[in-house]
């Protein structure tokens, strides 16, 4: 499993909210409380979005937005139109009077607006992620990153753009997967583009040993690894590879495993109740002490304080 499908598997919390949106100008949405993860696209028309810090971007038909800052953020048609609607957590406040109540009905499951001629069409998913998994992977985008329409992601919208009026038996299940198809294709095309400043892991990933070092991380993270078994896999040199994976990826190996263990074990230790000797083993370590003593460095605190504060 490469890095950016663990991030992605062990991050994703299920039952994802897909919503599609027609809205005729002048329109404008506030939604007050943004999940982890929003991913906003333009099926026709134009959009505006304007997030509290003033970061701002604009969306013509096919470009995807994803909103990663947890505040609110504005989809307008235009940034002057004033608020028509407030959305906060699942409930919807009109404040622009009976003219903005009407053009934000129900037209279809999970559809609203007034479906005139004329209007922007739109899809919006939400995403809540999970614990310190889900902060790695938001760690890779700033708060706004708006990608340009392409062909790849255009037949993606398509298809969830027409499950998303659909009602019948596995929808939920269908649009939780398109979704996650939108934003795979959203991230490869943001990664691409010169402006992206992801994390030096992914920069390494092209590279064919260094890459593959990564996956075998993150497919048995518990492995006891040493650099020079790691070095034996890619068919490197003990020195040569950790060398290279240092100069890559910002940080020596078995520094880059310890801390993606510690990523796992803060989740463990958060969402389940097994005990730390048990959280230990599963991340990597046979003695408990000494996970403690690591994870105490990594955050902080020991781990039983850790699972007290986070509860």
């Amino acid at each position: 499993m490469d890095v950016l499908s663990d991030l992605l598997h062990r991050a994703r919390a299920r039952n994802a909210l897909v919503r599609k949106l027609v809205q005729r100008p002048p329109w404008s949405l506030t939604f007050a409380e943004a999940p982890a993860l929003t991913v906003v696209a333009t099926l026709g028309g134009h959009a505006s979005i304007r997030l509290d810090d003033d970061a701002h971007g604009r969306l013509a038909a096919g470009d995807i937005a994803l909103i990663s800052a947890t505040g609110r953020y504005t989809i307008a048609d235009d940034p002057s139109t004033p608020p028509q609607v407030v959305i906060q957590g699942q409930k919807k406040y009109v404040v622009g009077g009976e003219d903005a109540a009407g053009a934000h009905r129900s037209l279809a499951p999970r559809t609203y607006g007034d479906g005139l001629p004329g209007a922007t069409v739109m899809i919006r998913g939400a995403y809540e992620l999970r614990g310190d998994v889900g902060d790695r992977l938001l760690d890779m985008l700033p708060p706004l990153a708006v990608v340009p329409a392409g062909p790849r992601t255009r037949a993606a919208l398509d298809l969830l753009a027409t499950e998303v009026a659909c009602d019948e038996p596995g929808q939920d299940a269908i649009l939780d997967r398109l979704l996650d198809l939108v934003l795979v294709l959203a991230l490869r095309a943001w990664c691409a583009r010169p402006e992206s400043a992801f994390p030096a892991w992914h920069r390494a990933l092209a590279d064919p040993a260094i890459g593959d070092a990564l996956r075998l991380l993150h497919e048995d993270p518990a492995h006891r690894w040493t650099v020079a078994m790691l070095a034996a896999k890619v068919g490197m040199s003990r020195a040569a590879f950790a060398a290279r994976f240092t100069g890559l990826v910002g940080e020596p190996p078995l520094t880059y495993l310890t801390g993606w263990r510690m990523t796992l074990a803060a989740d463990l230790l958060r969402d389940t109740e097994a005990t730390v000797a048990a959280v230990a083993r599963e991340v990597g370590y046979e003695d408990a002490f000494a996970f403690s003593v690591a994870f105490k460095r990594a955050r902080g605190v020991s781990p039983s304080v850790w699972r007290r504060q986070v509860r």
